[in-house]
Formats: structure tokens, C-alpha cells, sequence
């Protein structure tokens, strides 16, 4: 977020602009529904400069209002998937998730990192009677998400450097230096199994999509524990490495045709 005070060499300021990119920002790092107040607690600003800021977000339908205070719609989610990397990426995937959810007979969804958090941009639910998926466009920090431990050790030096670096801003570099090492202790296989911190009986399959400069998404089955089973987790996390794959082959061949 923009500093009030801070000075640069920028020729040109848009001071409104970036108390509405401040909110933004805001509300997309704490992930939560914030009060007007709050917002002008953390900003630094008044209620009063960030009222306007608020009400024309809210009409243009980037930000909405709950029982808790205002909160990010999907609208800025909606006009990045429209770009061709995003785009292609799920054009790709969609038809091996699809097969993953039909030999499972688990739901499955496809995650991008997005600066310090990760981000689901595409799910299949289960064909079955009884799923758990993730709604589009939910985002979790990377320090705490599974996904986020493939992200970190199967990164590019250059992309793993500057996410520890946010991250130890953020967070700190004790926590920073305990989750650098869980990743890089359970990457070393073709994927990450951990039980869900969401729901009993859910199991977190997690395996990396790569592309032509390290990671670019990861492939994600929230496995279920039922009574009858179509496959158990080792063989559906066979198949999800098998999927992940395919759609890694799939998405090297898009970037050199």
C-alpha cells in the first residue's frame, strides 16, 4: 500500500487512484470484511478521504458490503482470468481435471500463486453424491496453505528469493525460516499429502504444474474418506501426479507453438 508521506521521483501522482488502489490492496491482504474504521486505522487516513474511494468501488463492483463491513467481490479476480496466460492455463487443464474427478470420484481445483497468497482459479466438483471443493477465487496466505510448500521449494531462485523476502516482511523470518523447511522436506516426491485444517476426514493431494521457468500451478484433490471407495488416496494421488503432468506436457507445448 501507498505511504501518504512518502516521497519519489514519479512525474505524474493520482492521489484519489491511490487511496482506491490502497483499499484494494488492503482488503485483498487481510482477506476479511473491514470497517470503514478499521481501513482508516491501518491506512493511516481518515474516514472522511477514504469515503468517497469506498462508495465508488462499491458501485462499480469491485468491493461489496457485508454484515462485518466491506469486502472484495470477484470482479478483479474476473478480469485477470481474462488474461492469455491465466486463460490458456485453464483451457488446458480443464479437460484432465475433468478425468481426475471422474476416476476419482473426488472434486479437484486448480491454484496460481498471486504474490504472497494463492489463488483457486478453476475447480471440477465430484461426480459423485458427496464432495468438497473450494469456491473460485478464494485466496489463503502461501505460508499457510498446502500448496504453498510446492510453491516455495519448486520455484525458480529468482521467484523463491523475492517470495521470501515478502514473506518475511509479512510474517516474519522465524515462521519464514520454520515453513522454508517444512516445503522443501515434503516436496521431495511427486507431491505433498497433509491432512485438510479445514475438515476431518479431508486430505490435502497437492501436485506441481511446471512450466518452461519452475512452477506455475498446482493441482489440488481434497480427498474424501468414505465408505466406498473408487480408488483409495495412494491411487488417487497416483492419478493426479499423472494429470498434473499431462497438463505440464500440455502447457510447455502451448508456450513453443
Amino acid at each position: 500500500m501507498t505511504d501518504p508521506d512518502q516521497t519519489d521521483d514519479r512525474k505524474y501522482r493520482a492521489p484519489a487512484l491511490e487511496k482506491g488502489l490502497d483499499v484494494l490492496e488492503l482488503l485483498s491482504a487481510q482477506g476479511e470484511a473491514m470497517t470503514p474504521s478499521q481501513m482508516s486505522a491501518t491506512l493511516g487516513r481518515s474516514v472522511s478521504e477514504l469515503f468517497r474511494m469506498i462508495q465508488v468501488l462499491e458501485f462499480r463492483g469491485y468491493i461489496e458490503q457485508s454484515s462485518d463491513g466491506y469486502r472484495l467481490t470477484n470482479r478483479l479476480f474476473t478480469l485477470g482470468m481474462t488474461q492469455a496466460p491465466i486463460k490458456s492455463l485453464v483451457d488446458v487443464a480443464m479437460p484432465a481435471m475433468r478425468d481426475l474427478a471422474s476416476s476419482t470420484m473426488q472434486s479437484c481445483h486448480l491454484v496460481v500463486p498471486s504474490g504472497d497468497q494463492i489463488v483457486v482459479i478453476a475447480r471440477i466438483e465430484s461426480p459423485g453424491d458427496l464432495g468438497y471443493s473450494v469456491r473460485i477465487g478464494y485466496r489463503r496466505s502461501i505460508l499457510d496453505a498446502t500448496s504453498g510448500l510446492m510453491f516455495y521449494a519448486r520455484a525458480n531462485e529468482r521467484a523463491r528469493n523475492h517470495l521470501h523476502e515478502s514473506l518475511v516482511a509479512l510474517f516474519g523470518e522465524s515462521a519464514v525460516a520454520d515453513f522454508s523447511a517444512r516445503a522443501h522436506a515434503m516436496t521431495q516426491g511427486a507431491h505433498v499429502e497433509r491432512d485438510s485444517d479445514f475438515v476431518k476426514g479431508v486430505t490435502d493431494l497437492v501436485a506441481p504444474i511446471i512450466g518452461s521457468d519452475g512452477i506455475i500451478a498446482t493441482l489440488i484433490t481434497p480427498f474424501i474418506e468414505q465408505a466406498h471407495l473408487v480408488c483409495t488416496k495412494a491411487e488417487a494421488a497416483t492419478l493426479l501426479v499423472h494429470a498434473a503432468s499431462v497438463i505440464s506436457d500440455q502447457m510447455s507445448a502451448v508456450s513453443q507453438a
